[in-house]
């Protein structure tokens, strides 16, 4: 696994304008949701019993890069401790949910560059790019910030036509989670719980591509993530056998 350099995954990304500022409520209610939920997921992470797979066609290991990823927001959590300390920059929003998932994933070794689709999405998709030229992979919780639920966005698609590299998906399922009542449908795995990540195959997108050839990109990127999707959750009652092995292959 390729090692995350000292103090640039630390880090994160943010816009000339600066940080939003909070009200002093705000701020000791941000800290105290940031220090429960990084050692939460600090805690519960040992004790999921994981298992990767991947589509023919897929890339080789997690820690594979620079590549363009992509996953829905449901599966946050337990994606934060699996893909924990890789260096992956990811574009958080400037909402106070993002702000507070921004500060804990950067204690797993992510880095948050601030944008979202409504609020300076060019200059985050400037940073993703730059990240991408340092050899970064580069991620999307792609029905984030707010929705619609499990609907592919442009971003990514244009990403890869810009830097001439691939897309990836995935999806973490977990067997035993409470679903909150979110626009998500977040889930927070249980204690021992089985999950199975499920990687799709790399999609290429031409740098010269068309209007045409984009709009089959997306098309096809949320064709992978339906079907990874519908693939780790009938299988993950399967983890821990013959077909499926526990162990961390980053």
């Amino acid at each position: 696994m390729p090692e995350a350099r000292t103090g640039e995954a630390a880090t994160s990304v943010e816009p000339a304008s600066g940080p939003r500022r909070w009200s002093l409520r705000q701020r000791i209610v941000l800290a105290l949701i940031v220090w429960a939920g990084y050692w939460f997921i600090r805690l519960l992470g040992p004790t999921l019993r994981v298992s990767v797979s991947y589509e023919p066609g897929a890339q080789k290991t997690l820690a594979e890069r620079p590549l363009v990823a992509s996953f829905w927001h449901s599966c946050i959590i337990p994606a934060t401790y699996i893909f924990r300390d890789m260096g992956i920059r990811v574009m958080s929003s400037y909402s106070y949910d993002g702000e507070y998932m921004g500060r804990i994933i950067k204690r797993f070794g992510f880095v948050a560059v601030k944008g979202s689709s409504s609020r300076n999405p060019i200059r985050a998709l400037l940073g993703l790019r730059r990240a991408l030229d340092e050899g970064w992979t580069v991620a999307f919780t792609l029905d984030g910030p707010r929705g619609p639920r499990h609907q592919v966005k442009p971003g990514p698609v244009g990403l890869g036509k810009s830097s001439g590299l691939p897309l990836t998906s995935f999806h973490a399922a977990v067997e035993k989670a409470w679903v909150l009542n979110s626009w998500d449908r977040m889930m927070i795995p249980q204690p021992f719980s089985r999950v199975l990540v499920r990687v799709g195959r790399l999609i290429p997108v031409p740098q010269d591509a068309s209007e045409a050839d984009l709009e089959r990109c997306t098309s096809e990127l949320q064709a992978t993530l339906d079907r990874v999707c519908q693939f780790a959750e009938a299988n993950v009652g399967k983890v821990g056998t013959s077909e499926f092995p526990v162990g961390d292959e980053r």
